[in-house]
């Protein structure tokens, strides 16, 4: 080959290098991760799932592409993020239960992994052994554990007899746990009384129609109160209630206590799920799968604001305890 027409192989290689190299990138399998709330609140969630996929040899921007879309917890946003990633061609859509109705409307061919929902058998798969559709995930059961909250704020609150219970009621699952909470207080000898949120303006005028005589505040979670936690804990404080959570996330900005499934723990189990789907596997086929670990997390910063004493074999079973 003369000089001159090696040079001129090499440029024309170099020249196409930039297309190819972006042509090779265009194909990296698509991840769209739908957030219910912010991305402050998640990152705690999204980090694990990353993490995860990491190990598993997904890398972001190098062997698989994440877009990231939060709705910041108005249940309109969804509709909108789920219409944009089919738009996108996305290979798998990462989201909560909250979320996952609305996703499925906007496509029943791109599957849907559930990081973590309250009730999936009651309206989003057709059975926890066998998904079916392109939809499937990990349970949460934060209804299933109600009884167990309530009767952990009791041996904080031994005399309890009114407790009020914060509920987004535009979420068919949070009705659901509403309705446990009612039968498990019911069951208690205890009052509830529900402070009904449909939107972040709701909370507050929620609070100041709070009767009197409240002794504790039961959250529901949800992607509103997910996105508007650090104010619903303040407004606790303020009224003097002691909060319990789902949540561990929901605890640290001055909540008072939390049971229920590890969260990142979940996320993380996404990342295997997610993995499975790229390599081939049909959402139908993967059973949804159960939390393995459970913790009680209690914030005794806020416990001393509240000249609350929390009983030392309390403390000693919490998995942890902020200080």
């Amino acid at each position: 080959m003369k000089r001159r027409e090696f040079i001129s192989l090499i440029g024309g290689i170099a020249a196409a290098w930039p297309l190819r190299a972006h042509a090779q990138a265009a194909k990296l399998p698509t991840i769209g991760f739908l957030g219910s709330g912010t991305a402050a609140t998640w990152v705690t969630w999204t980090a694990a799932f990353v993490q995860r996929l990491r190990e598993l040899g997904w890398i972001e921007n190098r062997t698989v592409a994440i877009e990231y879309r939060w709705a910041e917890g108005q249940a309109e946003r969804v509709g909108e993020i789920a219409a944009e990633f089919v738009r996108l061609k996305v290979d798998v859509i990462v989201t909560t239960g909250n979320a996952v109705a609305a996703t499925a409307q906007a496509t029943s061919t791109i599957p849907i992994v559930f990081a973590v929902a309250v009730d999936p058998a009651s309206d989003l798969v057709a059975s926890l052994a066998r998904p079916g559709g392109n939809v499937t995930g990990l349970s949460g059961q934060t209804t299933e554990l109600t009884s167990k909250r309530i009767e952990l704020l009791r041996q904080v609150l031994p005399n309890l007899r009114r407790l009020a219970v914060v509920a987004d009621v535009s979420t068919p699952a949070s009705v659901r746990e509403v309705a446990e909470v009612r039968a498990v207080a019911h069951k208690f000898g205890v009052d509830l009384e529900v402070l009904e949120i449909q939107r972040a303006g709701d909370i507050a005028p929620a609070f100041a129609a709070l009767k009197n005589g409240a002794e504790a505040l039961y959250a529901c979670p949800s992607a509103l109160v997910n996105a508007n936690i650090v104010r619903i804990n303040t407004l606790a404080l303020g009224a003097r209630l002691p909060t319990i959570h789902a949540l561990r996330d929901y605890v640290k900005p001055a909540g008072l206590m939390s049971y229920g499934a590890n969260f990142p723990d979940l996320f993380r189990r996404a990342g295997d799920i997610v993995d499975k789907i790229l390599k081939g596997t049909k959402p139908a086929d993967l059973p949804v799968e159960q939390p393995t670990k459970f913790e009680l997390v209690v914030n005794l910063t806020t416990a001393q604001a509240l000249g609350l004493t929390i009983p030392e074999s309390f403390l000693l079973r919490a998995d942890e305890i902020i200080e």
